[in-house]
């Protein structure tokens, strides 16, 4: 099955760019070649560029409290496990402590470093990072392995309280939505949503053997999900044929 997300606020479009670029980042440095050492830079400061924004710390933080104060409310109820309630709290005490102990925002510390910014203003350059442009660089892709993991993962960990935290409010909000079965006829589908409940994310899961790309929209009134097909050219069809997915909405 491959899996679709729609956000529905600007913040959560936020937070699914940073931990796709977190993953990717995570798959990079373990590598060895210079060439995957060399975009794993180029991922921390595309999560630098993200990370940019005035108000990204303060939502994320916001967020953890607000599920460690409704996390807190459950207490006392027979049908919640203690040991597992305080196990969740205990991390989003730990993710927001480490995230507020940080200055400024997240990469700071590797703005200050004026190497890494050296390579980052050469990056957004077509092949501005040449051996020629810069010597320093490309002496350190020809330097062992292990050494550049170990310099990538001490940059990277002034990085780790924001992938972390986000990670963490990424899951809950899925975990807190309950997937269905629903279809789309002539290729369309709609669904008003209920009143009274706001929901961030749609979370969209469709069989690959149907060859069908869906193109969802949303607001806080309605969802709607049209089924397209790609044609030999590449370019997208609308579908008219009857299909069923699974759709999951997360409030």
């Amino acid at each position: 099955m491959i899996l679709y997300e729609y956000p529905f606020n600007e913040r959560l479009r936020t937070y699914l760019r940073l931990e796709q670029l977190f993953r990717r980042l995570g798959e990079l440095i373990p590598r060895a070649h210079p060439l995957d050492h060399h975009y794993a830079l180029v991922t921390m400061f595309e999560i630098m560029d993200v990370a940019a924004r005035a108000d990204l710390k303060s939502d994320v933080l916001k967020d953890l409290e607000k599920h460690k104060q409704q996390l807190d409310s459950y207490r006392g109820n027979p049908s919640i496990s203690e040991d597992v309630l305080d196990s969740v709290i205990a991390q989003l005490d730990r993710c927001f402590t480490g995230l507020n102990a940080q200055h400024g925002k997240a990469g700071h510390a590797l703005a200050e470093n004026d190497w890494l910014m050296s390579i980052r203003s050469r990056v957004g350059i077509p092949g501005g990072t040449c051996g020629f442009d810069l010597p320093a660089y490309y002496a350190w892709q020809h330097h062992a392995p292990d050494q550049r993991q170990q310099d990538l993962e001490g940059w990277a960990s002034h990085l780790a309280p924001l992938a972390e935290s986000v990670f963490v409010l990424l899951k809950m909000l899925r975990d807190s939505g309950v997937p269905q079965k629903v279809a789309a006829d002539h290729g369309q589908f709609q669904q008003t949503l209920p009143q009274g409940r706001t929901f961030q994310l749609l979370r969209l899961r469709i069989d690959p053997g149907l060859q069908l790309i869906p193109e969802i929209s949303g607001n806080r009134l309605i969802v709607s999900v049209r089924l397209m097909r790609q044609d030999e050219a590449g370019r997208l069809q609308s579908s008219t044929e009857d299909a069923a997915f699974e759709l999951t909405l997360c409030a």
